[in-house]
């Protein structure tokens, strides 16, 4: 395993810990992450997006503008 991978399956981990979940897709804009809360969701516990960009562009070697995050409460859609 890369050290990008470890980091991609480490951020999984936490965000399960959390009770979230983080789906991802490839479509014509790019690389869509959704984030998803449980019912038992930490609200302050949820990483920063720039964390996150910089983890999923070093594992799925795209750009980082390529790569939409919504969390929870975020308008569909938006390219944050």
């Amino acid at each position: 395993m890369t050290n990008d991978e470890t980091a991609l399956a480490g951020l999984r981990a936490t965000l399960a810990a959390d009770d979230y979940a983080m789906e991802m897709h490839r479509d014509d804009a790019g690389v869509q992450v959704r984030i998803t809360a449980g019912p038992e969701a930490c609200a302050d516990c949820l990483v920063p997006k720039p964390i996150m960009r910089s983890i999923l562009h070093g594992a799925l070697g795209v750009s980082e503008e390529a790569i939409a995050l919504v969390y929870p409460g975020d308008e569909p859609g938006a390219r944050p």
